[in-house]
């Protein structure tokens, strides 16, 4: 019996929020319109906060490079002295397939003498297939080029340009840049072999690719042959941590990790990154409730008259707040899953304007956590929320305070 009874009150309580919603076709749509705009604003900054960590994580993987060998400090100061000597001793190993050094300057490149700009500049041995290249190709230094340091010239005065800055040179493929390492001295020239946006994901800003060489050379490093980095790649049968424990005893003045371990130690090191990551999420979630919650205060005060004319039949104030926390819930599913239902298409949208205006494609990740925790809110928060403005409103919903 009391089962039964049950039934009838719950059948009761949706028939009335149905029929409440049905009453006000227009303010339920906007209702519905408006849980989805909350569902959006978490969904599409949660894959924003979750896109800026994964790509920081992504353009490090990038380097798919089993161990890293770095200087204490910031690495850009190119601590690592000899570093194609360096480089040459850990690639002599057997459980070491390949060792390559890496330097990281700021450099003035320009069409003319009158349009320098400062860019970072990344020193590498070779361009390989991974850059992605959008016109022409790379480079590719022999052993000797890079070896046989102090060097009195440049070696190869090839550059890749990222794209944004070829078009903003109007330079393309075969056309010929200024370089230096300041603006009084950029008077280096060198050839443009090919565009690609490699390494700008990993510094965060347009980028140029120039010979390990000629990069030392234009910065007057090549006395010392100095470097950021030495990566190495070991062999498929070595254990990964055994090679980098005996590197690292070999070179105890550098430090030596894993590619998991320096991908872990860089994106601690910037704490900008994960602080970014959880505040757009958090602003996600916090923004939303404040959203609903003063989206569903209005319909409550918006059914003052009708809630009061119920209180006036009999219902008690319990039933008032499942009647509204009924619409709350309808308009939660709703709004929840034309939100859900409208996330990829805006995320790709952005994703487009973000390689567009800051060349990183692929910025709004969208896990199906992601998905997972829009709709959850929006059934949760609508329900919840829509109890307890409910509740509030069947306090004040009495007879004497219906409008006639």
């Amino acid at each position: 019996m009391s089962r039964n009874k049950n039934i009838v009150r719950t059948t009761a309580i949706f028939g009335i929020a149905a029929a409440q919603l049905r009453r006000s076709p227009g303010r339920t749509a906007l209702t519905v319109l408006a849980v989805a705009v909350a569902v959006l604003s978490v969904t599409l900054l949660a894959s924003l906060g979750v896109g800026v960590v994964d790509v920081g994580e992504e353009s490090l993987g990038d380097a798919d490079r089993d161990l890293w060998l770095t200087a204490e400090g910031s690495e850009t100061d190119n601590g690592i002295v000899d570093a194609s000597e360096v480089a040459a001793s850990i690639d002599d190993r057997e459980d070491v397939r390949t060792a390559a050094p890496i330097a990281l300057h700021d450099v003035y490149l320009g069409s003319d003498e009158g349009e320098l700009r400062r860019v970072p500049a990344v020193g590498v041995h070779e361009t390989h297939r991974g850059y992605g290249f959008q016109e022409g190709d790379g480079f590719e230094l022999e052993p000797a080029d890079y070896r046989d340091a102090p060097r009195s010239d440049s070696v190869r005065s090839e550059i890749v340009l990222d794209p944004r800055t070829a078009a903003a040179l109007d330079v393309s493929v075969g056309g010929t840049v200024r370089i230096g390492a300041s603006r009084e001295h950029a008077d280096r020239e060198f050839t443009v072999v090919g565009t690609s946006a490699h390494h700008s994901t990993l510094l965060g800003e347009p980028a140029a690719t120039v010979p390990l060489a000629d990069l030392q050379y234009i910065t007057g490093t090549s006395g010392t042959d100095r470097a950021t980095f030495v990566m190495a790649d070991t062999t498929d049968d070595a254990d990964g941590a055994v090679v980098r424990d005996e590197i690292q005893e070999e070179y105890p003045e550098y430090a030596v990790r894993t590619s998991d371990e320096q991908v872990e130690m860089m994106l601690t090191d910037r704490p900008v990154v994960i602080a970014s990551g959880a505040t757009l999420v958090g602003l996600a979630v916090v923004g939303s409730t404040i959203l609903l919650v003063n989206l569903f205060v209005l319909v409550a005060y918006q059914q003052r008259d009708e809630l009061a004319a119920l209180r006036a039949i009999g219902l008690s104030q319990r039933l008032l707040a499942a009647t509204i926390g009924a619409q709350g819930l309808f308009v939660g599913i709703f709004g929840g899953l034309l939100g859900i239902a409208a996330t990829p298409l805006l995320r790709n949208v952005l994703n487009r304007v973000a390689a567009s205006t800051v060349g990183i494609e692929g910025l709004l990740i969208t896990p199906t956590e992601v998905y997972v925790a829009g709709f959850a809110l929006a059934l949760a928060l609508g329900g919840i929320v829509a109890v307890v403005t409910g509740w509030h409103a069947g306090r004040y919903a009495q007879l004497e305070r219906l409008n006639v």
